[in-house]
């Protein structure tokens, strides 16, 4: 399968795009109103898009639940998706799955862990805690709350994330296991979408929730939850949403697909420099996108945020990364990394065909052909074994060996 970049007014697609104009190409794509759609929200609005030939057709929508549906029915030709989606659908596990491509990857970074403010303060309490500790001091802290409400046979906390093969899922998992807790056993965890967690929180139906950003800040501004660690916290790499694409409309539209590549490339370097954030901000703000306050997103777009209702500040430099140190692509071991959480936790079993199917959802051939990059372009393999919160250190030769490492889950 061939993926080249050719210039305007060239062949390479065949069926799955509407010609729409001279020389354009309609490409419909479906997002959730998340700070992390910003590149694909930008490569529409500086008219990135059109000078590629292509008219970029944003159709905003509520669930991931809808956004891989839509996808799988051809409703929308190109998603935002949680980088995990590719990889369960290649695996054929979850409702519905429909083989999916991830040809981009929108950045890293963006999510939170934010619980109410009555669990934070039973936290305090029992802990002692100044409010400014670590990710891991937080985790620690809050199995000593969930010990004491078991001893007295209350009923478990109730967390929520946004979709059970997400990056939300596995970093709150992986943030609760590196606290000592199991979060299948000492916590419910339920789907909520990301629109509706601060209300979620705000009348009591959950404790917490892990999702992406603005959704954190806003439940802060509103009084009702303070964050308790971000993405970066448990690991710094890892991957957020990607561009999802059907294997069949890939290679029917290999043109358009690179070139889209490229536009979400420049869109990308572009959110990327902090001299463009408050524009950014302005223009994710509006009712048909993100419809949250731009002042508040442009102090989340430069990592300045508050954490708690009483004011307390934290800046987070890399908090969002849409550009540069490979954020864009989609490399094949981060992919393993998702495959591992899903086995971790009972999604999956664990195969040498398992690890290779789900390896195969993250094109970084795509990517790179699109790009005129070498086939070796981008850091190596081992920088995936950056700084997880716990220390352990990821290594994709090995799954079993990587999964036996861990304390938890127990009897899986």
């Amino acid at each position: 399968m061939s993926f080249i970049h050719k210039s305007i007014g060239e062949g390479g697609d065949n069926a799955g795009v509407k010609a729409h104009g001279a020389g354009t190409r309609l490409v419909r794509a479906g997002f959730i109103p998340l700070l992390d759609s910003a590149v694909l929200i930008a490569a529409a609005e500086l008219g990135l898009a059109e000078r590629e030939g292509i008219q970029l057709d944003l159709i905003r929508d509520v669930s991931w639940a809808n956004i891989r549906d839509r996808l799988a029915f051809r409703q929308f030709d190109v998603a935002h998706m949680l980088a995990p989606m590719p990889v369960a659908s290649m695996l054929s596990i979850g409702t519905n799955p429909s083989p999916v491509l991830a040809p981009f990857s929108l950045g890293r970074g963006g999510n939170a862990i934010t619980l109410s403010v009555k669990l934070y303060r039973q936290m305090q309490a029992a802990a002692n805690l100044a409010g400014t500790e670590d990710a891991l001091t937080n985790a620690v802290a809050l199995r000593g709350v969930i010990d004491a409400g078991r001893s007295r046979n209350e009923p478990p906390l109730v967390l929520g994330m946004t979709y059970p093969y997400s990056s939300h899922n596995y970093e709150l998992r992986y943030w609760l296991a590196a606290g000592g807790i199991d979060p299948d056993r000492d916590v419910k965890l339920v789907v909520v979408p990301p629109p509706m967690t601060s209300d979620a929180l705000a009348a009591g139906e959950i404790d917490g929730f892990c999702v992406g950003a603005p959704w954190n800040m806003i439940a802060v501004e509103r009084g009702v939850g303070r964050i308790v660690a971000v993405k970066g916290d448990i690991w710094p790499s890892s991957p957020e949403k990607i561009i999802g694409v059907r294997p069949e409309w890939a290679s029917a539209n290999t043109d358009t697909l690179s070139r889209l590549v490229v536009v979400l490339d420049r869109a990308a370097e572009w959110c990327h420099l902090q001299s463009n954030r408050r524009e950014l901000a302005k223009m994710l703000s509006v009712p048909r996108y993100v419809d949250t306050p731009a002042d508040l997103l442009h102090r989340v777009l430069l990592g300045q945020f508050t954490i708690d209702p009483i004011g307390t500040e934290r800046m987070v430099p890399e908090y969002f990364s849409f550009h540069g140190g490979d954020a864009n692509c989609p490399r094949t071991e981060l992919a393993q990394w998702i495959y591992s959480q899903m086995v971790r936790w009972g999604q999956v079993a664990h195969s040498p065909e398992n690890l290779e199917r789900a390896a195969a959802a993250f094109r970084p051939d795509i990517y790179r052909t699109a790009l005129g990059l070498p086939a070796n372009a981008g850091p190596a393999a081992a920088q995936v074994a950056d700084r997880f919160i716990d220390g352990v250190t990821f290594d994709p030769s090995d799954i079993p060996a990587y999964l036996r490492s861990f304390s938890l889950p127990i009897n899986k």
